[in-house]
């Protein structure tokens, strides 16, 4: 449901941005025409002068007044040329310091160049016989205003990722606070009865030494607490750098192999295995390791509906990466929910609140400096999960 709504969300958003991104562009084109329409306004009265010139007979000098200070206060290059294209006079161009020859290819390829943008306007006499032709580009307004559009989705895109790459940091701030007050909170409240608990314990062994059977039970409740006390001080390491220590990982996995085999219902036939011979050490926090192989193993067992299964753990290296495969014969994952697996709250069991994998992530990830990911998972093949540590 969340999924869905930040889907649905995402789309309505990018549908907004488009439609002003496509606005814009239209506004913006849009008074661009019109500020070429006037240039061109401009440079059709300058040849409707200049036609009425040449029909009445004026002299060269009053056609170049015209050209000179009619066109004044125009800011856009403009060129007068022949029937044949050759220029005769240019305002608004970098010509003046070239010399005739160079100026007059200089100004052919301008007379090209502003062909290309817009159509030149003839100059007629009588309206029948083309004597000039009059070539004009656009002003540094114009070109300005067609990359004004393209700045401001510029820096909209800038913006738009500073934001979402803020909110997103301040999202996973107040996850992590979540995450480390329950679990400050939830370390608090189990020690005050756990030291309660092994203060009795104290006493029941002191009683229970001629009693085979009740120093027999005390044992295995002396086993219990010695438990919650452990995940007690998991939980008090959230939050916390903890500490990193190299590790026969092996021998970490075995133990944890060895707490779950003993947990496992009497009608049920799981094997739990390390298919590796080889010995692996990396620089890993014992206790929280431990807390990773075991949600991944209890989810493992979840998985298997028989009575009977398979859960193995392989480890190889690969470059400066070691790879601890947790694999099990179960009925698999939804490709599409490989990532939405790690996300807190999923779960696709009944009971549980789906906190296992994404702790597990935050461990591995967050204080190893590693990666968990769904390796290979499909429906009725089984599970991989794939943990990736550096090597020590």
């Amino acid at each position: 449901m969340y999924s869905s709504l930040a889907a649905r969300f995402k789309i309505v958003l990018l549908i907004l941005a488009s439609g002003f991104v496509v606005g814009m562009l239209i506004y913006s084109q849009r008074l661009t025409n019109q500020l070429l329409a006037h240039e061109r306004k401009i440079v059709d009265l300058y040849s409707k002068s200049y036609e009425y010139l040449a029909s009445e007979g004026s002299s060269t000098g009053d056609l170049t007044f015209l050209f000179d200070e009619v066109l004044r206060t125009v800011d856009f290059p403009v060129v007068l040329s022949d029937r044949d294209n050759n220029p005769i006079y240019a305002k608004n161009l970098p010509d003046s310091l070239l010399s005739p020859k160079d100026r007059i290819v200089f100004l052919r390829k301008k007379i090209a160049e502003m062909d290309h943008a817009n159509k030149p306007i003839a100059m007629a006499y009588h309206d029948t016989v083309v004597i000039n032709w009059i070539h004009y580009g656009e002003s540094e307004l114009v070109t300005e205003l067609r990359w004004l559009p393209y700045l401001e989705m510029a820096l909209g895109a800038v913006f738009i990722l500073v934001a979402y790459t803020g909110f997103s940091y301040i999202k996973r701030s107040e996850q992590s606070n979540i995450w480390v007050g329950m679990s400050k909170e939830t370390a608090h409240q189990l020690g005050t009865p756990l030291s309660s608990l092994m203060g009795w314990m104290e006493w029941l062994k002191e009683h229970a030494a001629d009693d085979p059977k009740l120093s027999e039970t005390t044992a295995e409740m002396q086993q219990d607490v010695e438990r919650l006390n452990k995940v007690a001080a998991r939980f008090s390491k959230i939050g916390s750098t903890p500490k990193l220590k190299e590790e026969n990982l092996n021998e970490v996995i075995q133990g944890v192999i060895q707490y779950i085999a003993k947990r496992i219902s009497k009608s049920r036939s799981i094997d739990l295995v390390i298919e590796t011979q080889e010995v692996f050490f990396a620089e890993i926090n014992r206790e929280l390791f431990e807390w990773v192989i075991e949600n991944l193993m209890k989810n493992a067992l979840d998985a298997l509906e028989g009575p009977t299964g398979r859960i193995s753990v392989r480890m190889e290296r690969h470059g400066r990466w070691l790879m601890i495969d947790v694999t099990d014969t179960g009925k698999g994952i939804d490709p599409k929910l490989h990532k939405e697996v790690f996300r807190p709250g999923f779960s696709t069991k009944k009971r549980g609140w789906g906190l296992g994998l994404s702790l597990s992530k935050r461990i591995i990830e967050n204080y190893h400096q590693g990666k968990l990911f769904v390796k290979q998972s499909s429906p009725g093949t089984g599970t991989t999960f794939r943990i990736r540590l550096k090597k020590s």
